[in-house]
């Protein structure tokens, strides 16, 4: 059995291994299940966005997808999902970096600035559910579906913080557990 320290250590080993992943490969250059693995799971993609006409501006929504599961931020059918919302957009590395929507801290626009993927990434801290605990899925805060709201009225439902990190988010290192 592993003690503390070497515990730590193969923790280490894995974030560096994944940060190098991401610092040497190129967006084009990944296997399509490296490509997948970015994806932090935190499903702010998947909030309604508004777009002001004038300025290009995007103002997100706690309105969320009608696939989205927003207990699990996951889709409820991935596979299908754009012959099933005409405007879900498959993010793939020609794309990834002129979508002016995508939020500072997603893993496929981070890593296409060149910058290192935040210690709740589950390929940094191995665990699918930091991004939960970290306070950066849309976990809890998803008011409805856009099934349940007219268009007209998303300009109700704008919320500012999809573009913003809880303080824990941002730390170097996961907090301390008391």
């Amino acid at each position: 059995m592993p003690v503390q320290g070497e515990r730590e250590t193969a923790g280490a080993a894995e974030q560096n291994a994944a940060q190098t992943l991401c610092k040497t490969n190129p967006h084009e250059a990944m296997k399509p299940g490296e490509w997948e693995s970015l994806c932090d799971g935190c499903a702010r993609c998947c909030l309604e966005k508004l777009e002001d006409e004038d300025t290009g501006k995007i103002y997100f929504t706690h309105i969320a997808c009608t696939l989205l599961d927003a207990e699990r931020c996951a889709c409820k059918d991935y596979p299908n999902r754009q012959a099933k919302v005409a405007d879900c957009v498959r993010l793939t590395p020609e794309n990834v970096r002129t979508l002016n929507w995508l939020p500072s801290s997603c893993a496929y626009r981070l890593v296409a600035e060149g910058r290192d993927l935040y210690w709740w990434h589950p390929l940094i801290s191995g665990d699918p559910n930091t991004v939960h605990d970290a306070g950066v899925s849309v976990r809890g805060r998803v008011w409805g579906s856009e099934d349940e709201v007219e268009e007209a009225d998303l300009e109700d439902h704008i919320v500012q913080w999809p573009n913003l990190l809880p303080k824990r988010a941002r730390l170097k290192t996961p907090p301390r557990s008391r």
